[in-house]
C-alpha cells in the first residue's frame, strides 16, 4: 500500500511505493528518493535525511513532511496521482549524515523541495 506524504500546510505531494525499494515518487510520478532503514536517499546518492514513525526529518532534525496520521495541521483531499515515469540509475550512496536530535520544529525546506534534492 503505498503512502502519501503531506507538506506542512497539509497537502499530499508525494509518495512511498510499496516497492522493494521503497521509493519516494513526487506526485506527478518521478521516483527521487527511496529509504534504506530510517534513511532518505536520493536517486542521486545523497543522504537527505530520515523518515521515523512517519515523520520526514531533514538532515540538520527539523519536521519537513509528514504521513496522514502525524502531520501536524488538517490533510487536504490529494489530488489525482500521475502515472509513474520509469526510474533512472540510481547513483552509488554517500556517507550518511549522523543523526542529530530529531526537533519538535518544522524545517524551512519545503517537502517538494527536499525531495527534489534526491534528483539525478
Amino acid at each position: 500500500m503505498e503512502i502519501n506524504l503531506y507538506d506542512k500546510n497539509g497537502y499530499a505531494v508525494a509518495y512511498i511505493a510499496d516497492d522493494r525499494e521503497h521509493s519516494i515518487y513526487t506526485w506527478d510520478g518521478h521516483a527521487m528518493c527511496y529509504l534504506v532503514n530510517d534513511m532518505v536517499y536520493g536517486w542521486n546518492g545523497l543522504h537527505l535525511g530520515w523518515f521515523v514513525n512517519g515523520v520526514v526529518y531533514d538532515v540538520n532534525g527539523y519536521k519537513v513532511g509528514f504521513i496522514k496520521e502525524t502531520c501536524p495541521v488538517l490533510t487536504k483531499l490529494p489530488r489525482l496521482k500521475s502515472l509513474k515515469f520509469l526510474k533512472k540509475l540510481k547513483n552509488l550512496r554517500k556517507l550518511p549524515y549522523i543523526r542529530p536530535w530529531l526537533k519538535f520544529g518544522l524545517s524551512n525546506i519545503l517537502l517538494s523541495d527536499f525531495i527534489r534534492q534526491g534528483e539525478n
